[in-house]
């Protein structure tokens, strides 16, 4: 119920991080994963590598016309990639506001558009995945950028998922809390901002990247035939917690 082996596998943002963790535990559960980044991956592992720059629409048609040409056609899509450019909004720049939608949206629209035409012509009852954030159920200050193109993402998710269940595609959003990656090194690094957002979770500690693994394997897999336009939350009860 739960399997993805033989699976073709697209992942963004898959050279570390969550994407990385998704591409190695997705490759060890069987699947054939192509990852899509700007940079190599951190760690080599068991799937194929593709440069590909997520901030340029361009080159992203240009790497998906080439897999799929090579015959390569995906039965579940992660979009993981994201960038984060945090300042206060009073004086976020116009370059930082269009990287933020080039890279947090734009993107994932381009690969689930694409991704989605090929699965519509090749009759593949298919998952496509986005990764969302718990900034976009509630709200945080001096990073408009990615609060507004996650947001975006999660309403995009329920349009495609209305849009193409008549497919047998599953449109679907993680929600992920604060992770133990790259992009969140800054808080990591610094004691007093990991400790208080280990105490706003009901298990008082930060996610690691692997944990996001299982709940993207459902998702992918039969064992979630029935859900789409859902947004499932890994937040470590950071949305739930009151008091």
């Amino acid at each position: 119920m739960f399997s993805v082996d033989g699976d073709n596998v697209i992942i963004t943002g898959g050279s570390r991080g969550i994407g990385l963790a998704l591409a190695e535990g997705f490759s060890s559960a069987g699947a054939n994963v192509i990852t899509l980044d700007i940079n190599p991956p951190e760690v080599e592992g068991n799937y194929n590598y593709i440069n590909c720059d997520l901030g340029n629409q361009d080159h992203i048609q240009v790497v998906l016309d080439r897999i799929f040409s090579d015959g390569f056609i995906p039965k579940v899509l992660i979009n993981c990639a994201a960038v984060t450019i945090p300042a206060p909004s009073h004086q976020y720049s116009d370059t930082d506001w269009r990287k933020s939608i080039s890279v947090n949206l734009d993107a994932v629209f381009t690969l689930c558009r694409e991704v989605g035409r090929i699965m519509i012509n090749s009759s593949i009852s298919g998952s496509i995945i986005n990764f969302t954030s718990i900034g976009v159920e509630q709200g945080f200050a001096n990073n408009p950028g990615y609060a507004a193109t996650k947001g975006a993402v999660k309403q995009l998710t329920k349009a495609l998922a209305v849009e193409w269940g008549k497919h047998g595609i599953r449109v679907n959003n993680i929600v992920p809390g604060y992770t133990n990656t790259p992009m969140n090194s800054k808080s990591w690094n610094n004691p007093l901002l990991r400790k208080q957002r280990s105490d706003r979770t009901v298990f008082g500690r930060w996610a690691e990247p692997e944990e996001m693994v299982g709940p993207a394997i459902f998702l992918a897999s039969d064992a979630s035939s029935y859900v789409t336009g859902v947004d499932l939350v890994v937040d470590g009860g950071w949305l739930v917690k009151g008091m």
